[in-house]
């Protein structure tokens, strides 16, 4: 039993770095098959990295009425994979903090905080902005404010720890600056209602999401390290 758990673990944080993975190449590939149009340009041909926004690829439907069906099915996809791998390192995260109570705590809210961020991520991948706007944006705010308490309280909780490298403290702090920066431009920043506010704010949204896709990779994969050093 205590070789099964511990393997399962290892797999979790093994799919944390799978599922970071799979979501930058699916939606590359969703970019190229993505019709085109964006919020201030509905007649544009193909996808502008700067100016379309991730939820974009996700639309039923282009801005200009075109099915956009290829671009939304490897968006669904991508992101449902890796809310749902995240929801699988984050449960098997506190483990690593059997040794220090207050640590353990700290990163089973953390833990918490992390799961509810990746349910909203999937509800961004089920309510299509063009479908239903208003929900769509509910989560994403939702996903992005959790996962600021989720980078603090494992910051904490790995500074606490003596057994844990603070390398891994240092990155989720130094995402901690980009993703506070983002959530004042995503809630306080120019409106997309002019072509100047949608490149912003696209922009924006690009660094915070390949950010965190970063940081959750190097997490995982600490997470990994960590986990083999205190089971040889």
């Amino acid at each position: 039993m205590r070789i099964s758990a511990l393997n399962w673990r290892r797999w979790a944080f093994i799919l944390g770095m799978v599922g970071c993975v799979q979501f930058v190449l699916l939606t590359v590939v969703a970019m190229f098959l993505y019709p085109g149009g964006s919020y201030s340009d509905h007649d544009a041909t193909g996808y502008s990295f700067w100016i379309n926004f991730f939820s974009d690829l996700g639309r039923t439907q282009t801005f200009s009425e075109h099915s956009n069906t290829a671009s939304m099915s490897l968006f669904i996809t991508a992101l449902s994979l890796a809310s749902l791998t995240l929801v699988a390192a984050f449960v098997a995260m506190p483990h690593l903090f059997a040794q220090n109570g207050a640590a353990r705590k700290l990163s089973v809210a953390g833990s918490i905080f992390g799961t509810a961020s990746a349910a909203a991520y999937l509800g961004v991948a089920c309510a299509p902005a063009d479908v239903n706007l208003t929900v769509h944006k509910v989560f994403v705010q939702i996903a992005f404010s959790s996962f600021l308490l989720v980078v603090v309280l494992y910051s904490a909780a790995i500074l606490r720890d003596r057994d844990y490298p603070n390398f891994y403290a240092f990155a989720y702090i130094g995402f901690a600056v980009i993703l506070a920066a983002y959530l004042v431009l995503l809630f306080g920043g120019p409106h997309i209602d002019t072509p100047e506010g949608v490149r912003i704010q696209a922009t924006g949204q690009k660094i915070v999401v390949y950010a965190e896709i970063g940081c959750m990779f190097i997490q995982s994969y600490g997470a990994l390290k960590v986990e083999r050093r205190l089971h040889r």
